[in-house]
């Protein structure tokens, strides 16, 4: 550990933000690669006079920030980690970063299903880095989940994080493309999830290129309407959820109202759009039958 003054400390934190970017992406650098939390930022304002222990030394903090400023990278892959939820993921480039509007996927099962000791069968299709999973499973744990990867990869970095995040052992990977590797739980799935590509083409080629630079195109790129992936989920997803199972769908800002048509063309009923921290109709639910 290196000891340095909280007021150096202080002066260098502002001299990095004059430079550009946000305080929620430094305070992320500064967490994993310094070990200074937000919660200590806060505390170490308080007196200036004090020492302050450092795992990195500045130069090479201000290093990974440059570079993140240079080359438009997200700071979360830089790090290798960010935090989701209550939860701190391992991310890498194979892997979509988890957004904080997809956290409401997880407040919307628990208004479906508020009694946390049923035991029931949630299915999530393109788990990405596990973390809808993760917290399904920790909120649910009499409950079984199964996840599904297209990438091996992926699937490693999701397992490593539900490891990391608990004990339990409810939560299980499988990889293969959306519904293809559970062919055992046909009719058996209370809830089925997926946050699955829903970019149109038109749109991703003038995606921010911190975006379309770095992160995985496959979990971006949903076809030319961008409702490929979507059709193919909820056209399947009866011969996989139970009578009056539910199927939860993230969706482009503008496809609520697509989506639910695909929903009622394949006998969904209850179907809802539901709306971010925006007020974007991000969300559309459905129940089969």
């Amino acid at each position: 550990m290196l000891s340095i003054s909280v007021k150096e400390f202080l002066f260098w934190k502002k001299t990095q933000l004059s430079k550009g970017g946000d305080h929620q992406s430094l305070a992320l650098l500064l967490d994993s690669v310094c070990g200074i939390s937000t919660s200590d930022l806060n505390l170490i304002s308080i007196n200036p006079e004090a020492n302050l222990h450092i795992k990195k030394n500045l130069e090479f903090l201000e290093s990974v920030w440059d570079y993140h400023l240079l080359n438009s990278c997200p700071i979360q892959y830089l790090c290798g980690i960010t935090f989701w939820r209550d939860l701190k993921l391992k991310v890498t480039n194979k892997v979509l970063i988890p957004r904080p509007e997809t956290e409401l996927i997880v407040d919307i099962v628990f208004n479906i299903f508020r009694r946390k000791s049923e035991k029931l069968l949630f299915a999530e299709l393109g788990t990405g880095s596990g973390a809808i999973s993760i917290a399904l499973a920790l909120a649910y744990p009499l409950s079984n989940i199964v996840a599904t990867d297209i990438d091996q990869y992926a699937l490693e970095i999701a397992n490593k994080n539900f490891i990391n995040s608990s004990k339990q052992s409810n939560l299980k990977f499988y990889c293969g493309n959306w519904w293809s590797p559970l062919e055992n739980f046909r009719g058996k799935l209370d809830l089925a999830i997926s946050n699955p590509p829903y970019i149109p083409r038109d749109t991703y080629v003038k995606l921010p290129k911190e975006v379309k630079n770095f992160e995985p195109k496959v979990a971006l790129l949903g076809g030319e309407d961008g409702l490929k992936h979507i059709r193919e989920i909820i056209q399947k997803a009866p011969l996989f959820l139970k009578e009056k199972g539910w199927l939860i769908l993230e969706n482009h800002f503008d496809q609520g109202e697509k989506v639910k048509k695909i929903l009622i063309e394949n006998k969904f009923t209850s179907i809802e759009i539901m709306k971010d921290f925006s007020g974007i109709g991000r969300f559309t639910i459905g129940r089969y039958k």
